[in-house]
């Protein structure tokens, strides 16, 4: 979420010269030094700009051992006199995953968790009128006592998100509420009727008497104000002293999901003596929802099947260091291909990737990394006060820093936890009535991979599948799902995972099989798995939600399979984002009616050995004519998972054009490729 800043020269060119507004913002990502700290010799450090991290190279290169320990990141701050009297703070938005600073050589905090934003206050660390030295040594280590202790993804180390400088006067709304903006919007009671509001809001007041001054919410639609609430109050003298205010909207406008996400804009500010002290902006999505256990989700009254996917932040070259134009492009093209649903997975994710989900309107699942092994060794869970003390840090992070995003909907509390040694239920309750005492306006989720009492302490569960790929047909999740839900009427079940492996280097012209552990992960097999997974998925109500894992292929260090070492090949759009994948044209056709989509399937698999061939396009046409050679195969039906079959379609050997034609409402459009029968 932005945080609006007004600096007294841009309040006099706006020629609002009466507001004092007493916070600033500087960015600090560019012109750091970095080292790894075995590296003690002169001149080992090299200039880098944040986002950074250390792994871009080893861990993308399927390195076993790629570096993980510590990384020494120096800069150099000057601090002008006229700051004296100020408050100064140093706002991480991520460093993975244990940063201690150190201002002028002096130890001045420490953070312990890698996907959430930290600030450290340094106002008594720093000398005014000097350069000022700040050290930040950022440790990836494997440390029992801080989720995650696993994970089949890449532990990336170093300042990964913006750093940004924060100057404020000594009273104001507070920094220090666990990296969050001070502020929580709390949607007490929606209907269509009516919106009631309460604004807690974190105050702080560093000049040792308390304070006298007056609190002030006001809501916009655009330019135009709402409502507007504001009362006098007294400020401890303490970093967090939480006020309340309250109101109401009438005859709200609903965020609404991809079909109307709208957001109010909410600005709290904080006045003495008619002089603004302090200001920020917020977004306010309003919505109402719930889970049925036996129909599914519903978002303002009205059913919402989630079509979902699950996404990893991280890229080819640069590892998690994502820039804002990728968390735009990822989110471009989920809303391409006709998502609503999100799960973040399997961590807390950067501030404007959740900016964005609000703005697409996209139900989102956010959760902490409480990580089990999945299908591989040593577990997610330690019985011990520091770890379980760090996963209840990081999921009060987690709530307060992203509460006010309207398209949070679930928060998520571990996935694919095992019930071996340790006994992790205890404690999940504890997670799970954390979750309620920071916020009792949305229910809990898990995503689950076994039996057992573990699966029934959030308020919705969801397992993780992958009924064809590891093992199995995809029919038995059909199966699978039905004895569950009729064991369990009352569960609320999602299927949080699904998917299976494809290169677009690996071609077949015959549906096989694919080894998920081999080196060949042929695209057909993946397109026929997601098939026959939707099949099974779309046909059932009560499933409230289904999560494709993954959207994107991801580094996995460890991985060997598919094309190359190090990668899960799982996404339906390739690790650099440049090729989509056959599947996810399939689910295009399926999820959207809004634009004409007519996909012909297959085009990589230039060559051909069968002079016989099945041809498939995916359409949300009724009907689509194929053409070889411009000669026509004829006409084909649309079936119920919107596919155009054509059977026993005969080749010549040599060059041959494929085409594919479709007519209606929405305009004639076509699809065609060159492939050769050898």
């Amino acid at each position: 979420m932005k945080i609006v800043f007004l600096v007294a020269a841009f309040l006099v060119s706006m020629g609002l010269q009466g507001l004092h507004a007493q916070r600033k913002e500087i960015l600090l990502n560019a012109d750091w030094q970095f080292r790894f700290s075995h590296q003690v010799e002169k001149n080992s450090p090299r200039r880098v700009n944040l986002p950074h991290t250390w792994n871009a190279q080893d861990a993308l290169s399927g390195k076993l051992n790629y570096k993980r320990g510590i990384g020494n990141y120096e800069k150099t701050l000057m601090i002008p006199q006229e700051w004296k009297g100020k408050r100064l703070f140093l706002r991480f938005e991520g460093a993975n995953n244990v940063a201690d600073l150190f201002v002028n050589g002096f130890h001045a905090g420490q953070h312990k968790g890698g996907y959430g934003a930290f600030v450290f206050e340094i106002t008594d660390n720093v000398v005014y009128g000097k350069q000022n030295s700040i050290l930040v040594r950022v440790c990836n280590a494997e440390n029992l006592e801080i989720m995650p202790l696993v994970g089949d993804f890449n532990i990336y180390g170093g300042i990964y998100r913006d750093v940004h400088l924060v100057i404020t006067g000594p009273v104001g709304i507070s920094l220090l509420d666990h990296g969050s903006c001070g502020v929580r919007l709390v949607q007490e009671k929606v209907t269509r009727k009516q919106a009631s509001i309460k604004a807690l809001i974190q105050l702080s007041n560093s000049t040792g008497t308390i304070q006298a001054a007056e609190l002030k919410v006001k809501v916009f639609d655009g330019d135009n104000l709402v409502t507007e609430t504001f009362a006098p109050i007294s400020i401890q003298a303490v970093d967090n002293d939480t006020q309340a205010l309250s109101f109401s909207i009438e005859n709200p406008r609903l965020w609404n999901g991809v079909k109307d996400p709208f957001m109010y804009k909410t600005e709290i500010s904080l006045w003495a003596n008619g002089k603004l002290l302090d200001k920020i902006e917020q977004p306010l999505g309003l919505r109402y929802y719930h889970i049925d256990p036996s129909k599914g989700f519903f978002l303002n009254g009205e059913h919402l099947q989630l079509k979902g996917v699950c996404r990893h932040q991280d890229r080819p070259e640069i590892g998690n260091a994502l820039q804002a134009e990728h968390h735009e492009e990822d989110a471009a093209i989920m809303a391409e291909m006709g998502v609503n649903a999100v799960r973040l997975a399997h961590y807390p994710q950067s501030e404007y990737m959740y900016d964005l989900m609000d703005r697409y309107g996209f139900v989102v699942w956010a959760e902490i990394p409480f990580i089990g092994p999945g299908g591989y060794a040593d577990e997610g869970f330690v019985n011990t006060d520091a770890f379980k003390a760090n996963g209840k840090l990081q999921l009060v992070e987690l709530i307060r820093q992203h509460y006010n995003h309207p398209s949070i909907c679930l928060w998520g509390i571990f996935n694919e936890l095992s019930m071996r040694g340790d006994n992790p239920v205890p404690y999940l309750e504890e997670l799970n009535s954390l979750a309620h005492e920071e916020d009792p306006t949305r229910p809990t989720t898990s995503a689950s991979n076994t039996d057992g009492e573990l699966n029934f302490v959030t308020d919705a569960i969801a397992w993780n599948r992958y009924d064809g790929w590891y093992g199995g047909i995809p029919a038995n999740l059909g199966r699978w799902l039905d004895h569950t839900h009729a064991a369990h009427p009352e569960l609320c079940i999602a299927i949080s995972e699904y998917g299976a492996g494809a290169s677009i280097y690996h071609q077949q012209d015959t549906i096989v099989k694919s080894n998920p552990a081999s080196w060949w992960h042929p695209e057909n097999w993946q397109t026929e798995y997601h098939i026959e997974n939707w099949k099974e998925l779309s046909s059932r109500p009560f499933i409230w939600g289904s999560f494709v894992w993954n959207m994107f292929d991801f580094g996995a260090a460890h991985r060997r399979e598919g094309d190359r070492p190090g990668i899960n090949d799982k996404g339906l759009v390739t690790f650099d984002r440049k090729v989509k994948k056959d599947a996810f044209y399939f689910y295009q056709a399926n999820w959207r009616d809004d634009i004409p989509v007519l996909y012909l399937t297959g085009r990589r698999c230039t060559e051909r050995t069968q002079e016989i061939q099945t041809f498939k396009a995916f359409t949300n046409y009724p009907e689509a004519e194929l053409f070889i050679n411009g000669a026509s195969a004829g006409k084909a039906q649309t079936d119920s998972l919107h596919i155009a079959r054509w059977s026993r379609v005969r080749l010549s050997h040599g060059i041959n054009e494929v085409k594919v034609v479709a007519k209606g409402d929405k305009g004639e459009v076509t699809d065609s490729y060159i492939c050769i029968l050898k």
